[in-house]
């Protein structure tokens, strides 16, 4: 059995958090630049009461405004430019402070705090639980599926795609290069799946497919061999 004292750690929680007021949430998370990054939370006071007052929550950087959080439930709450449409936080109702990253940049490294708000009664910043984000150069390479036994004169697909892109964030622009598809038609190339026919002089040739950021110089590439019987 877990001793309990062991507990509060084992979730992420913290000794010296005020009675009532746990945050549950990974204190260090790293992603690459122009990936995305799902954080768990969640947060008591697990029952907020049974006010019909709303419940707004909101991730802020550590030392910003308060006026001026990178994420927020509230409508009436604008958030930072920099992060508006990136940085998404989940529905507070189930106590759930989840934050998505999308598209992330190196500037948002930096140290990030939950705040939730309900009325005039909860009002709490939870200062003593502090996520730490950082944002490293992108070295992830592309995943290329490949449908074996590659057979001469039998067509087939391959699917280049990016561990770490989800959708909503920046579009990825993929591209084809090697003996194998020179031959195909160049509009046909700038897609993540592609449909070609082995041929006999195309065994032991490489292929590559490469991935660049949309409106960026982020681009990351994988090549392998083709084995065509």
């Amino acid at each position: 059995m877990v001793p309990l004292l062991l507990l509060p750690l084992l979730w992420g929680g913290s000794l010296q958090q005020p009675p009532g007021y746990e945050l549950r949430v990974q204190e260090s998370v790293t992603v690459q630049e122009g990936l995305c990054v799902h954080v768990p939370c969640s947060f008591y006071p697990w029952s907020l009461g049974s006010s019909s007052t709303k419940v707004y929550t909101y991730w802020y950087r550590y030392k910003d405004n308060i006026n001026h959080p990178v994420a927020s439930s509230s409508p009436d709450k604008e958030v930072k430019s920099e992060t508006k449409g990136r940085f998404l936080i989940a529905d507070p109702t189930t106590n759930n402070c989840s934050l998505q990253i999308r598209d992330a940049r190196r500037s948002d490294s930096g140290r990030y705090y939950f705040r939730v708000e309900r009325g005039n009664s909860v009002r709490y910043s939870y200062l003593h639980k502090m996520l730490d984000l950082q944002v490293t150069a992108l070295t992830e390479r592309p995943h290329i599926h490949v449908r074996e036994p590659l057979e001469s004169g039998c067509p087939t697909q391959l699917a280049c795609s990016l561990p770490g892109a989800c959708e909503g964030g920046r579009p990825l622009t993929f591209s084809w290069a090697g003996a194998a598809v020179d031959s195909l038609d160049p509009q046909t190339l700038p897609s993540s799946v592609l449909t070609f026919t082995p041929r006999p002089q195309d065994h032991d040739t490489n292929l590559t497919c490469q991935v660049q950021v949309q409106g960026s110089l982020l681009a990351t590439q994988r090549t392998i061999w083709l084995n065509v019987s």
